[in-house]
């Protein structure tokens, strides 16, 4: 699915460590959850790829979460589906 993603709410977890982005990435999900959007990006980068792998790993395994993927075009962007 090709977006435009400056249209969708955007979390960067850059900075974040394993152990806080779990709790970052929750809360956002819930936040977004209440304001009824559909469609997340969440910005963890390319790097050595731990952010990334931590929040597929959590994102598996959340209930909101509908489908998740990376960008086509940017590795270091997951695109989110919410159960809404």
């Amino acid at each position: 699915m090709l977006l435009p993603l400056n249209k969708y709410p955007k979390l960067d977890i850059h900075g974040e460590t394993r152990d806080t982005v779990y709790t970052v990435v929750k809360s956002f999900i819930n936040d977004n959850i209440k304001l009824k959007n559909s469609v997340i990006i969440i910005v963890h980068g390319k790097g050595a790829g731990i952010l990334k792998q931590e929040v597929h790993y959590y994102l598996k395994k959340m209930k909101e979460v509908k489908h998740y993927h990376l960008d086509y075009w940017n590795e270091g962007i997951t695109i989110v589906e919410l159960n809404i």
